[in-house]
């Protein structure tokens, strides 16, 4: 009996890896968009997370046999009336690096005293088959804005997002630790909760 797929729906090297560590167990046969060879890519344009999310899982399951995975996650931060949120990946830019990003946030924080630095990464992951919706999630983290970059690990904006319980970065986190903690983590272990029942 031949695994179902399940098309990923990202090319963000990043999210994929914390995608499949969560989900390689299951009997699914996982791809990304980046072995696809679509010549296409779905328009951002939605006001919230979910309405990305939503709008590429619909869009990509057109391409993909099995199941279609989509996520849509960000930065909110409160000092910044919730900005860069949908436009987390391009806060600096179209083309912004993670590097360009996490500088643009610090700047705009310059000065803010440590209580109003507090920030939310939130996730939304939507999940297709043939057109339809079958499972929507939504989880969030709570945290401040760190004063200076601290971690080599993560992706994102990983090295200035502090979680207090542990009193580090993101970036300062073993993948296992993060994964255990974080908004898409959170989101996963749900998701896997649903696919370990929807496959049967």
């Amino acid at each position: 009996m031949t695994d179902k797929k399940l098309l990923l729906a990202t090319t963000n090297q990043g999210k994929i890896k914390e995608l499949e560590i969560h989900l390689t167990r299951l009997s699914l046969q996982i791809f990304s968009l980046r072995d696809l060879d679509l010549n296409v890519v779905f328009p951002e344009t939605g006001h919230t997370f979910m309405e990305n999310a939503r709008g590429k899982g619909l869009f990509y399951s057109q391409y993909c046999e099995g199941l279609t995975l989509a996520e849509d996650s960000g930065l909110s931060i409160d000092h910044l009336n919730g900005a860069p949120g949908v436009f987390s990946s391009r806060f600096a830019g179209p083309e912004a690096t993670d590097e360009e990003n996490i500088r643009k946030a610090l700047l705009l924080l310059k000065g803010v005293p440590w209580e109003k630095r507090q920030a939310q990464f939130v996730s939304c992951m939507v999940l297709c088959e043939r057109g339809n919706i079958i499972k929507e999630i939504s989880e969030r983290i709570e945290g401040f804005i760190a004063l200076n970059k601290r971690g080599s690990k993560g992706f994102g904006y990983d090295p200035i997002f502090l979680y207090p319980p542990l009193n580090k970065t993101f970036a300062e986190l073993l993948p296992e630790e993060k994964n255990a903690v974080s908004h898409r983590g959170r989101a996963l272990t749900r998701l896997k909760t649903f696919l370990t029942e929807y496959l049967r």
